[in-house]
């Protein structure tokens, strides 16, 4: 250091003080410039943890938002049945409807859980008692003007020519116009995204299954949430893809991945512009697109379309809790279960007698419920829900008693059973 002071003094003609002033300059900036980096570094890292904080505090903020909706839920919906208007009806595609429900009161409407359903009693012609059908909502739950349901009118099995088409669906179809009033129970079900949590879904849809889906990708979208959804849609032809803008509008989001499948696409139909992938919705397709198989997957489609990638999903690994699926139509996606494990949950074999039907069957302790049951009997019990909500396959009972799979969401009337969540207890008398 004496050196070097000797030669900036030497520099400077021999001025020793005008030397050290320099040099306590230059150390000085040295110090000041040390301070200066250390401070915007730890500014930095403030910032970048505030950043953090303040996404936290969004994601906390977003989950007591939902959960205070679904408080208002319990408090805003209504009991029984209530008058609505179609104010609009609107050809989606080929045989596919949507219907823009308003209340005919004009009183507020309550806000529903993406995937959620509305069950309509319907008076149709020629009927000697109302319909009972539901229907998923198809929009999202931020709408609060009004509800909208996308129904597609079934035809006849093919495989089935004595089943008639379906009865609800062509009344809808054929029948319901703007203007109409419809009787419409409040929005349920327990099938739905739940909106306070940020985990990577993926939402798989076929036909018509389509609806709630939607409903839960939109619902994402619109929340302003950054959570991973993957859609993917599959249908034969361009005349089967049904609510096109909507999905358009989910590929503007991205962090909203869509794919729309067509297993039989026309001459007309532009890979890239009306579809994204030839062929169907298979667990190989989901394993070349998506970058593992830790999500949450929802499914509706018909029965073989749930099924087959219940099985792939499985197959690859995904934990059971985290496959979710629809229950109306056929109960067709049947969990796999050892008969042991059969035994202590559904209880001995016995009998089951249907009264009206003059039937005596084996009841099987690996069957799912009454329903499903009867329904492999050739035996017609109607049905709406198929998830304890709507009560349209209640049924008396004549002797013995049931166990119900799940608590239903309002209790049947005395001596009755509602058929798609109960087994018998023992030897049962069923007045079907």
């Amino acid at each position: 250091m004496q050196s070097l002071i000797e030669q900036v003094q030497a520099a400077l003609g021999g001025n020793v003080g005008l030397a050290l002033g320099y040099f306590l300059v230059a150390v000085l900036s040295c110090q000041l410039g040390l301070m200066a980096w250390s401070t915007l570094t730890r500014l930095r890292h403030e910032h970048q943890q505030q950043k953090l904080d303040r996404e936290r505090l969004a994601l906390l903020v977003r989950a007591a938002k939902y959960r205070y909706q679904e408080a208002q839920e319990v408090v805003q919906g209504w009991n029984g049945y209530r008058k609505f208007t179609v104010a609009q009806k609107s050809l989606e595609c080929e045989d596919v409807y949507s219907f823009y429900l308003v209340p005919h009161d004009r009183k507020s409407l309550p806000p529903f859980k993406p995937g959620q359903y509305l069950t309509f009693n319907l008076e149709v012609p020629g009927r000697d008692k109302p319909v009972v059908r539901c229907y998923s909502l198809s929009d999202s739950p931020t709408r609060s003007d009004c509800y909208r349901v996308t129904i597609k009118r079934e035809p006849a099995p093919a495989d089935k020519p004595g089943v008639p088409p379906g009865v609800a669906s062509g009344f809808f179809a054929d029948h319901v116009k703007e203007g109409d009033l419809l009787n419409v129970k409040a929005p349920t079900g327990h099938f739905y995204l739940d909106l306070s949590k940020n985990t990577p879904i993926c939402l798989l849809a076929g036909g018509v299954g389509l609806t709630p889906m939607l409903s839960m990708a939109k619902a994402v979208a619109e929340s302003g949430s950054r959570r991973e959804v993957w859609l993917f849609f599959g249908c034969r032809s361009s005349a089967e893809h049904m609510l096109r803008e909507d999905l358009d509008a989910l590929r503007r989001h991205d962090n909203i991945r869509v794919f729309v499948c067509y297993s039989r696409p026309g001459k007309a139909s532009v890979r890239g512009e009306d579809y994204d992938h030839e062929g169907r919705v298979t667990v190989e397709l989901l394993k070349e697109k998506l970058p593992s198989n830790n999500y949450e997957f929802f499914m509706c489609g018909n029965g073989a379309f749930m099924k087959t990638l219940n099985d792939g999903l499985e197959a690859w690994g995904v934990p059971e809790k985290d496959i979710h699926y629809e229950a109306f139509g056929p109960a067709t996606v049947k969990k796999k279960t050892t008969p042991a494990v059969a035994a202590t949950t559904t209880g001995p074999a016995c009998k089951v007698v249907f009264a009206k039907s003059g039937k005596e069957v084996e009841w099987s302790p690996t069957q799912a419920n009454l329903l499903d049951f009867a329904l492999e009997q050739g035996l017609r019990i109607e049905s709406g829900c198929r998830a304890g909500s709507c009560g349209v396959c209640s049924v008396a009972i004549k002797s013995g008693s049931v166990d119900y799979v799940k608590t239903p969401d309002a209790a049947p009337e005395g001596g009755s059973c509602l058929t798609c969540i109960c087994r018998p207890k023992g030897d049962l008398v069923l007045d079907a």
